[in-house]
């Protein structure tokens, strides 16, 4: 019994109902199961990205030694990991020295054996080293994607007095521009790892074949020269943003434009003076020195007479008169002064403000009015008078130098929203890169979802569920007229008449009269099949099912 309600239950849905049925199926299935290996699947993220084809092969061989789900897309420069294993194995990795970005660093010493090595391979090696291990290094600058490094070491021959310089080239691979400091830190960043080398001597050229840095040389007033614009910049913006964060906490947030013009003094300037003051004079040394002398003679010693010159005359035989002694000292006194000296060495850095040119404008104040609406009002001159006052000791205003500040007060062409400090907190639109990704996921699979349901499940759900037509009724004379012919009762009829022989009925005598009524009947049957074949199909399956 349970077998033939089973068939009679297929049967009365028939194959349509039944094929419907099966596809509604199978696509509810098939999408619960994409779900479902959606959720359980790991959300995969960009492990690197740009590598080359040597560095791609590399990192793959080596999550596949490890055992690490990847993904390769693009042409082969990007590699992607589940999100929550990126920090381990770019750790991993980084132990085994990859990416190396096609670039060998000082690695290559322990690959080769130096032992029966020539001086020029150690040479070379050491050229190939320092390009690589500097090419990493400038790589990892925010604004560089990929950097390569070719340097010159000439080396001194023997029996040579005359030494050439080193010198370097650069080929970078940026995003966006690069500034004038950032060009410089890249030539000092490299002269400082060669030795010799000025940043003067090292070129700069990016990817489209522009020349950042000629490398030709100039020396230090070439540097001050091209720092010139930078300094003057970086004096502006450092004063603007000086005096628009005063004003903000002042006029409000985005009510105050700032505009400064300056004017530096990039002339380096070296004064040596010597000063003496005469009367600071401060005593050394002194020196004394006493010299005394004694002298004792004969009277006439010094008179040429007669009897001195006879023969045998003694020396006091023609004297008179008594001997003679002479005394005598020499004082001598000898000072030294100091004199007080000052010198000066006074320095002058390039950079120094010469001038300054300061513009505030000033929006002015709203008042809701009484029918609610904003109204603009202008503020006070008082009011100018302070914001000038304090503009001006922000930017150390001085009159001997020619410093000039404007301060005015004009309506701005767009009101900015105010929201007081402190209240705005986080934004409901303040989403991370992920959360973006994941929001777009969701969407898609909504999307999905519903239109599965609307254009594919609704359709075959409304076909299945729709209730079986019901034949139509035939009019009461196709209904007298068929009676006779489909299914007549024979049970008052006498035994000795056959069946199977039709009964005229009483009510029609008249030939011609039944003749019309059936063709009548059968046109009006014919009309309704025409016009519903289905129902029509179906009441013919009844039928049928009746006489079995």
């Amino acid at each position: 019994m349970r077998v033939n309600g089973l068939l009679e239950f297929v049967n009365r849905l028939g194959l349509a109902r039944i094929a419907a049925m099966a596809v509604v199926a199978v696509l509810m299935l098939g999408f619960f199961a994409f779900l479902i290996m959606r959720a359980s699947s790991p959300q995969m993220a960009p492990l690197y990205t740009g590598l080359s084809l040597e560095d791609s092969a590399a990192v793959v061989s080596e999550l596949q030694s490890q055992n690490v789900a990847y993904e390769v897309r693009g042409e082969g420069d990007t590699v992607l990991v589940a999100r929550d294993q990126i920090t381990a194995l770019r750790m991993s990795l980084a132990q085994s020295g990859l990416p190396q970005r096609g670039q060998v660093g000082y690695e290559i010493f322990d690959e080769q054996n130096t032992l029966g090595a020539t001086s020029f391979v150690q040479n070379i090696n050491n050229v190939r080293a320092l390009e690589g291990e500097l090419s990493r290094t400038i790589s990892s600058l925010a604004r560089i994607k990929s950097a390569r490094v070719h340097l010159v070491l000439p080396q001194r021959e023997l029996f040579r007095r005359e030494r050439k310089d080193p010198t370097a080239s650069i080929v970078l691979q940026v995003r966006g521009e690069l500034t004038s400091a950032e060009i410089r830190a890249i030539q000092h960043l490299v002269a400082s790892a060669i030795e010799g080398l000025t940043p003067t001597r090292v070129s700069v050229v990016d990817a489209s074949g522009r020349l950042l840095a000629s490398g030709a040389g100039g020396g230090e007033e070439a540097a001050l020269a091209g720092d010139a614009e930078e300094r003057t910049l970086g004096v502006e913006n450092r004063l603007r943003a000086r005096i628009e964060d005063l004003l903000a906490n002042i006029v409000g947030a985005g009510r105050a434009r700032v505009q400064v013009s300056a004017e530096l003094d990039l002339n380096r300037l070296t004064r040596t003076s010597e000063t003496f003051d005469p009367a600071g004079q401060v005593v050394r040394s002194t020196q004394t020195r006493e010299v005394a002398s004694a002298a004792t003679g004969p009277g006439n010693s010094g008179q040429v007479s007669v009897s001195n010159e006879l023969p045998g005359a003694s020396e006091t035989s023609g004297s008179s008169s008594a001997g003679t002694s002479e005394t005598g000292s020499t004082a001598e006194e000898t000072t030294n002064y100091e004199i007080s000296k000052t010198t000066e060495v006074a320095m002058t850095e390039a950079g120094g403000i010469k001038r300054l040119s300061v513009a505030v404008v000033v929006d002015g104040l709203y008042a809701a009015d009484a029918a609610g609406n904003s109204v603009y009002q202008p503020r006070g001159a008082d009011e100018l008078a302070q914001i000038m006052a304090l503009v001006r000791s922000a930017v150390g205003f001085d009159a001997a130098r020619g410093d000039q500040v404007e301060v005015a007060n004009l309506q701005f062409a767009e009101r900015p929203e105010l929201t007081a400090a402190g209240t705005e907190g986080p934004g409901l639109l303040d989403f991370t890169r992920d959360d973006l990704i994941k929001g777009a996921e969701m969407i898609v699979t909504l999307l999905i979802a519903l239109a599965l349901v609307f254009f594919v499940m609704r359709p075959l759900l409304r076909r299945v569920l729709a209730p079986e037509a019901k034949p139509l009724p035939l009019p009461p004379s196709a209904e007298l007229a068929a009676q006779p012919l489909i299914g007549e009762d024979f049970s008052h009829m006498p035994e000795e008449e056959e069946p199977r022989r039709p009964r005229v009925p009483t009510w029609m005598k008249d030939a011609k009269s039944m003749g019309e009524t059936q063709a009548r009947t059968l046109k009006t049957v014919g009309t309704l099949v025409d016009e519903n074949p289905k129902q029509a199909a179906l009441i013919v399956r009844d039928w049928l099912s009746n006489a079995a």
